[in-house]
């Protein structure tokens, strides 16, 4: 991991970004802790610069608890190289969607198991980097979307204890069988009206999680309506499993 810049913002909380095996990141970490701390991982629907202002609002939070937050930038998003099947598939659906026409199962693995099956390695080697840290001492969780990669972690990855998973975007089959396997606690956000979501793929999604402690905060609004109540309610989530 290699750093290539830091400040420390107004709060104190301390900003580092990173370049990792050309994959670009940003490490927040509080400034007041003087032991090791637990670490969120924040998930995001890709480009970290054009989603860098609640990036670090949920940086903010997750410090409010004494919490260090990490990210990575996805797979063929921000100045990472293109993905043409991956854009080629989410084309696909925007005309889908357009036209009224059924998303097929076909546009969704394509848009979607891509940028899993890359994503989810390059979160675990950055894990592995985090935890080398003297400040970071975990235990580890899980903030975010695309959900399918949320999802894929909590089955291979036991270093990460608890998710609070965004229900904002198309699941392949493939991933709702895979949510079988998934056990630790789950705190799943749903926007009920998403204009982007299929909301009753979303809840397939989490009536087939196999966790016993599963929670669905459900509102109403679209896919950027997310009152701010929602975001205490996943503070207050990984303030119980992460302490």
């Amino acid at each position: 991991m290699h750093f290539t810049s830091e400040q420390r913002l107004d709060d104190g909380l301390i900003e580092r970004k990173f370049i990792l095996d050309e994959v670009p990141g940003v490490l927040w970490t509080p400034s007041n802790s003087s032991t090791p701390v637990p670490l969120i991982l924040l998930g995001h629907p890709g480009g970290v610069d054009k989603m860098y202002p609640r990036l670090v609002a949920r940086a903010l939070g997750c410090a409010a608890n004494g919490f260090a937050a990490a990210t990575i930038e996805l797979p063929g998003s921000g100045n990472r190289p293109r993905l043409s099947h991956v854009e080629q598939a989410r084309a696909d659906l925007g005309q889908a969607l357009a036209t009224g026409a059924p998303v097929g199962e076909d546009i969704v693995d394509r848009l979607v198991l891509p940028l899993v099956e890359t994503a989810v390695p390059e979160w675990r080697t950055a894990l592995d980097a985090f935890l080398s840290l003297p400040e970071i001492g975990g235990p580890v969780g899980y903030s975010g979307g695309v959900i399918s990669i949320g999802v894929r972690l909590a089955v291979v990855e036991p270093r990460i204890v608890a998710a609070g998973l965004f229900a904002g975007s198309f699941v392949p089959r493939t991933i709702i069988n895979e949510a079988r396997q998934v056990t630790i606690p789950l705190h799943v956000l749903l926007q009920w009206d998403d204009e982007g979501n299929d909301r009753s793929m979303a809840l397939k999604l989490f009536d087939a999680f196999g966790s016993k402690e599963k929670t669905l905060n459900a509102n109403m609004g679209g896919h950027t309506g997310v009152p701010q109540s929602a975001g205490e309610d996943a503070d207050r989530f990984f303030a119980r499993h992460l302490t």
